[in-house]
């Protein structure tokens, strides 16, 4: 089954559902902002992800450049942040049993779904 962390705020989000009812794909959408994601569940798609914890931060939100751009966070510290702060998540991230994509651009997904 593919899960979907969707923010319905964001275009490409909505896109990537789109996408996934238009290849008749089966999919759970599990709205992050709503529901906290833990430190372990975060870490998991990181790990899925194949990427470093900043690779899964939005660097242009306020709350980044506010509260934490400027210090030296560890890859924990960085973990811990965007479970306290969801808003800070890279989206749309599109998971599978073995692996995850964050599908920005669209193609991503496309190439995601041909891998699955």
């Amino acid at each position: 089954m593919i899960n979907i962390y969707h923010n319905t705020r964001c275009r490409k989000s909505r896109e990537a559902i789109e996408y996934l009812k238009d290849q008749k794909i089966n999919f759970n959408i599990i709205d992050y902002l709503n529901q906290n994601l833990s430190e372990e569940k975060i870490s998991a798609l990181i790990n899925k992800l194949k990427i470093k914890p900043i690779e899964l931060v939005r660097k242009n939100e306020s709350i980044w450049k506010e509260s934490y751009k400027s210090k030296k966070m560890s890859d924990l510290d960085i973990v811990r942040v965007l479970s306290s702060n969801p808003k800070l998540i890279e989206r749309p991230i599109i998971e599978s049993d073995k692996s995850a994509v964050i599908a920005r651009p669209l193609e991503k997904l496309a190439v995601f779904l041909e891998k699955k």
